[in-house]
């Protein structure tokens, strides 16, 4: 019997949308729709992984945006203008998850083999709850259904870099310690919200924002330009404390049979 109990999963860049591409590009999209203000999909990646409210105030205080944003109004972004950009952002943001939810290659059949072995899938995003109920029927329809799934606003509490929807998923699914749990993100974020919440952390370096590439255009790549783009995405992940770094979710089986051997052994995250 494996020790681990639950994987608690972010989404995009880690179950489905490798790159993570429905967040990011709309962030370019709402600020150019509502003030006609560019910003850059790696500006835009920068905040990844809080709530998306949160996400457009990070984005507003880059000191790359701020300045531009200075320039162009005379003052740095105020709360009306987040709220008009968020706005903005939310109907084009359900509308782009519903094209991002192919699962990501790889993942499907090993949770399907875990969930054979007793081990239960929870899930966490910054994506608020109107989003996610656009994303989890899309999903379910290409296969991928977790056991619980929790919004960035569902809880007072609120979100990320806080353990609250881990925890949550924890509560929901009846998993009897924080320590059987294994928490895996793409962005930084997630993996302090893991950390929080006392669980082994598994960040992932390739199919996710660190990265930043489509499927194909990661399959066009030569060794040398994914070990290039690889290894800053790996000591990000690793400086932010996860315990395991590895590229997509599909190689996480040997994680696990380690993570139960130090289980066993009585080691805690």
């Amino acid at each position: 019997m494996s020790s681990v109990q639950a994987l608690i999963l972010d989404w995009a860049g880690t179950v489905v949308d490798f790159g993570s591409f429905a967040p990011t590009s709309i962030f370019v999209e709402a600020f150019a729709r509502a003030y006609d203000f560019p910003v850059s999909l790696d500006e835009a990646r920068q905040p990844m992984g809080l709530g998306k409210r949160e996400h457009i105030v990070a984005l507003g205080r880059l000191p790359s945006v701020d300045s531009r944003w200075q320039a162009r109004f005379g003052h740095s972004m105020s709360k009306e203008e987040v709220d008009h950009i968020y706005r903005t952002f939310m109907p084009l943001q359900i509308e782009a998850v519903t094209r991002f939810a192919t699962p990501i290659e790889g993942v499907l059949p090993v949770l399907t083999m875990l969930r054979q072995q007793g081990m239960r899938v929870g899930s966490c995003s910054g994506y608020p709850h109107q989003v996610m109920e656009a994303l989890v029927p899309a999903a379910a329809k290409l296969g991928y259904q977790p056991d619980h799934w929790v919004a960035t606003d569902d809880l007072k509490a609120g979100g990320r870099p806080g353990p609250w929807m881990a925890l949550a998923n924890v509560i929901e699914l009846g998993i009897d310690g924080v320590h059987r749990c294994i928490k895996v993100d793409d962005a930084v974020p997630g993996i302090t919200e893991g950390l929080n919440a006392g669980m082994w952390t598994v960040g992932l370096a390739v199919s996710g924002n660190e990265f930043g590439a489509t499927r194909d255009e990661y399959q066009a790549m030569s060794e040398a330009e994914i070990a290039a783009r690889r290894a800053p995405a790996q000591k990000k992940l690793h400086q932010a404390g996860a315990h395991y770094v590895i590229d997509t979710l599909a190689d996480i089986l040997p994680v696990i049979a380690d993570i139960n051997q130090r289980l066993n052994k009585g080691e805690r995250p």
